[in-house]
């Protein structure tokens, strides 16, 4: 997780990706096909994932599909990933870079909403960079969150229990990772102190998190354009009147290389997903496995 999280940093230091076609999507009877291409450095590659909201009911993972990474100078395919868990990894590890500059540094509670790969995914990203103490779980199926805090709980030995979304206002980080339509807190109860990472959705329709949210907030994205068309949590409260534009603005590029001061209100990572982030995390995958 910790290479991800660095390599990451650097490409967006760098801008990485941002001459990338736009993510491309083609619905399907029971849900949606995604193809998202990206070249950078010695490397090209392209994810095609399905995203089936009804697996959930069925104990089947909502995000499948496989990656393929080519060398960019001759286009010859040289490593097949998984790309769900290549999903479940980046999007953790780009989370954690926002955590890392947005969050106090003091920060110990946090409360997950999901219970599926990325809610996992995103409590080992947590921990990484925050000395955590006690996480909650939240989710509509109270039984699937008592059983995900309790494996969470063995495997990180600390203080995993079943949350309400109440929990927020004690939260020093939340994170959303769910396939909700709807914003799953009232985000007048979030603290000051707080920080946000919205993950779940990439739908100018869809949200997590409510107007209230975005209008209190110090708001981070991946990439303007990206955000543009695809944050409906920011999209949703712009048109409502709970925000302006203003923030579509300030992306990781800016909050990595320039020096800022934390304001004394929540802050928010509105992540979609950016191809070049699964692009980069392969690259440093194939860095390892494959033979030179």
């Amino acid at each position: 997780m910790e290479h991800a999280v660095m390599a990451l940093e650097q490409a967006f230091r760098a801008r990485a990706g941002a001459g990338d076609a736009p993510r491309t999507a083609v619905p399907w009877s029971h849900g949606e096909l995604l193809v998202m291409p990206s070249e950078h450095g010695d490397w090209a590659g392209t994810k095609l994932v399905t995203v089936a909201p009804g697996n959930t009911a069925l104990s089947l993972d909502r995000i499948n599909g496989v990656y393929v990474l080519f060398d960019a100078a001759t286009l010859v395919p040289r490593l097949f990933l998984d790309a769900s868990e290549l999903t479940a990894l980046r999007t953790a590890a780009v989370s954690a870079l926002a955590t890392r500059y947005l969050a106090h540094t003091d920060a110990r509670t946090l409360v997950v909403f999901g219970t599926g790969p990325q809610a996992r995914s995103h409590v080992r990203a947590m921990l990484g960079v925050r000395q955590l103490a006690e996480v909650r779980v939240v989710s509509r199926d109270r039984a699937r969150a008592a059983r995900l805090a309790a494996e969470l709980a063995v495997e990180h030995g600390l203080t995993v229990t079943p949350g309400t979304p109440a929990d927020v206002a004690a939260a020093d980080i939340v994170c959303t990772c769910t396939d909700s339509a709807t914003p799953l807190f009232d985000g007048r109860l979030l603290a000051d102190v707080a920080h946000v990472n919205a993950i779940g959705s990439h739908h100018p329709e869809v949200r997590e998190v409510d107007g209230e949210t975005v209008r209190r907030a110090f708001v981070v994205v991946e990439q303007p354009g990206a955000a543009r068309r695809e944050a409906g949590d920011l999209i949703m409260a712009v048109k409502s009147g709970a925000a302006d534009d203003s923030v579509f603005e300030i992306d990781l590029h800016h909050v990595v290389t320039e020096p800022w001061t934390r304001p004394d209100r929540p802050t928010l990572f509105k992540s979609v997903g950016l191809a070049m982030e699964d692009l980069v995390v392969a690259s440093e995958i194939a860095a390892k496995v494959l033979t030179p």
